[in-house]
């Protein structure tokens, strides 16, 4: 792998050395130049997550199982557990992983600083973020944000707070609401009653739910255009082996369609692939289906295909991060994501609505 002194700057930055991320996370090593689908692509793919395994990681364990990555020329050698979507956004952009799954808002983040991920399919066509609360502790329903006027609402660090202030902004609430930092404890805060209503994502409130709750969410992305998770590889590698990423795209729709038909069996797979997740199975598979239901198709997706980016959210993130002044640098919002590798001619791309 190339590296630029800019590079070995970023690491130095981070408190890291090259060569103990490479050999922490290994490296496939893909050098396909291009083929034709369903033609061997030569060697090993990895995929990094931007977390540990759950429930919104479905579509990739569902993929990999029933063999469609592999019907697509692609050898995904592993599944690699995450640290987070700004560590996976680095190692893509590091070209330490050929694959990998982050946020749209770290993608921006790390190209502002020098390194070159780049988005090249959205699979949340809408921010996961919601705020939420209990009946109890709201003093019943949460349906619309005007209502958090004169109420406390905690959330963590990072985009999470920065898209619930703009939620605020938008229902014209926010001077009135005292808006409180709950570090990664917001969920027990809130069922704790230290807050009126929290912001997180949706996965925290069904574990707020799960735990016997009645819970009311508004979901941030009905009024914010943002992205949620989107898959990244290495700007400059994907250039080299296109039919690479094609063939990942290709067998990640695949694996997304098969598995919004059959739920059950696809968190079975799941689970059967990281046992620890056997005792919050359930879940595991409601995260799936509400991503799969809520969040995964929409205008975009009807109109083009799954994984289908448009402009304005990416704008709409970096001026919200530039705001914040959360960026490294300048970065042109447009250059960070491609359409580029999206088959729509392919039935689980371009007609990924009526699969499912």
């Amino acid at each position: 792998m190339r590296r630029t002194p800019t590079r070995r700057a970023f690491l130095a930055a981070a408190g890291v050395g090259a060569s103990g991320l490479a050999g922490c996370l290994g490296t496939g090593g893909a050098t396909s130049t291009g083929t034709t689908t369903g033609t061997a692509i030569p060697g090993e793919s990895t995929l990094l997550l931007n977390w540990k395994p759950n429930g919104l990681h479905v579509p990739y364990f569902a993929a990999k199982a029933n063999g469609f990555y592999e019907e697509e020329g692609l050898t995904l050698g592993t599944i690699q557990t995450g640290e987070g979507s700004t560590f996976s956004a680095k190692q893509a952009g590091l070209g330490n992983v050929e694959f990998a799954v982050t946020s749209s808002d770290q993608v921006l983040n790390v190209n502002s600083r020098d390194l070159s991920p780049q988005s090249v399919g959205v699979v949340m066509q809408k921010s996961p973020m919601v705020v939420f609360s209990t009946r109890d502790t709201f003093g019943g329903e949460l349906t619309s944000a005007d209502q958090l006027a004169g109420k406390t609402v905690g959330t963590g660090p990072g985009m999470v707070r920065t898209l619930t202030t703009l939620l605020l902004d938008e229902a014209g609430v926010r001077e009135d609401v005292e808006l409180v930092d709950t570090g990664y404890d917001t969920v027990q805060q809130l069922l704790s009653g230290e807050i009126d209503a929290a912001g997180g994502v949706f996965g925290d409130a069904i574990s707020a739910e799960a735990q016997g709750y009645t819970v009311d969410s508004i979901s941030v992305g009905d009024t914010v255009p943002s992205y949620g998770h989107v898959l990244a590889a290495d700007q400059s590698w994907t250039s080299e082996n296109g039919e690479a990423v094609r063939a990942f795209l290709r067998g990640t729709a695949r694996g997304a369609a098969w598995a919004q038909q059959r739920p059950g069996e696809a968190t079975d797979l799941l689970v059967e692939a990281n046992g620890v997740l056997e005792e919050s199975r359930d879940q595991q598979q409601q995260k799936w289906e509400t991503l799969a239901t809520e969040f995964m198709t929409g205008d975009a997706v009807a109109e083009h295909g799954w994984g289908w980016s448009r402009s304005e959210p990416w704008q709409v993130t970096h001026d919200a991060l530039a705001n914040a002044d959360a960026l490294g640098g300048e970065v042109d919002p447009s250059t960070v994501w491609t359409n580029e590798y999206l088959d729509t001619d392919d039935e689980y791309v371009g007609s990924y609505t009526d699969m499912v």
